[in-house]
């Protein structure tokens, strides 16, 4: 009882501190969200075993160049598509898992256009039109959380067919539908609440940030298990490390920011 306590506390104020955030200034979030990006680098580069400072400087990089002075919109297209691309190889991994070690080259690919990327873009998503709207990127944890939330309880309850059990033993099939229903329920439920989208592509979103959520979290469990540990990290009691909390996030947002930037061109 005492440890569903302490991890609801603790769940409960990362939640709060995120929203006030959200809800506050561009800037604020972007710092705040910088901060979390930094503490999910760490624990990122302890699984991979870097030592180094040199990702920290790419990190503060990219986040000046493409969130704070929004230098270039070609330079920040052109980061996009090398993000997916890499993302698009670490859910190749999944499926068939290369049999050679990670050379260092590719612990460095990974960290910045992964990682990097995915901090980036989660930044970026709120003001994708250039205009800071804090229910979009508020929606999208809202929709993650949910996905999360409601794959854990049907999976606990009603699964019975494994997703990936050598990767994740815990996650079933049943689980991810469940997540991925819920979240689209979520999803009308905030186009009632909102004017932003259209409610099928509110619905769209939904599905994306399930589908990519759920893989995020399953590349970073294979990061775990390669590592040989349990949790990225320590800094959330009951919940792990920030990376454990932000995988799925720092996964699916460059391709929600892609699918909302393609929309700007769809008539």
């Amino acid at each position: 009882m005492r440890e569903v306590i302490i991890r609801g506390l603790s769940g409960l104020l990362y939640v709060t501190l995120l929203l006030l955030a959200i809800f506050s200034f561009e800037h604020i979030y972007l710092a705040v969200f910088l901060l979390l990006g930094i503490g999910c680098l760490y624990e990122f580069l302890k699984l991979l075993g870097i030592k180094s400072f040199v990702p920290y400087v790419l990190l503060l990089g990219c986040v000046a160049i493409f969130n704070h002075f929004k230098l270039s919109r070609m330079a920040t297209l052109i980061f996009l598509v090398l993000t997916i691309t890499t993302n698009l190889f670490l859910i190749k991994n999944l499926v068939r898992p290369s049999e050679r070690f990670i050379t260092l080259s590719q612990k460095y690919i990974y960290t910045l256009c992964y990682l990097i990327g995915g901090v980036v873009f989660t930044i970026l998503l709120p003001s994708y039109k250039g205009e800071y709207t804090s229910y979009l990127v508020a929606s999208v944890f809202a929709l993650i959380w949910i996905n999360d939330t409601f794959a854990f309880i049907v999976g606990k309850n009603f699964g019975k067919r494994k997703l990936l059990e050598r990767i994740s033993p815990n996650k079933t099939v049943e689980g991810f539908l469940g997540g991925l229903v819920f979240a689209c329920i979520a999803s009308v439920i905030i186009y009632e609440v909102t004017d932003l989208l259209s409610l099928q592509l509110w619905l769209t979103v939904a599905i994306t940030t399930s589908l990519f959520g759920t893989l995020g979290d399953l590349i970073q469990s294979q990061l775990k298990r390669q590592a040989g540990v349990k949790d990225s990290g320590r800094i959330m009691p009951g919940h792990g490390g920030l990376y454990d909390r932000l995988d799925s996030i720092i996964f699916a947002s460059p391709f929600i920011y892609l699918f909302l930037i393609v929309l700007d061109y769809v008539p």
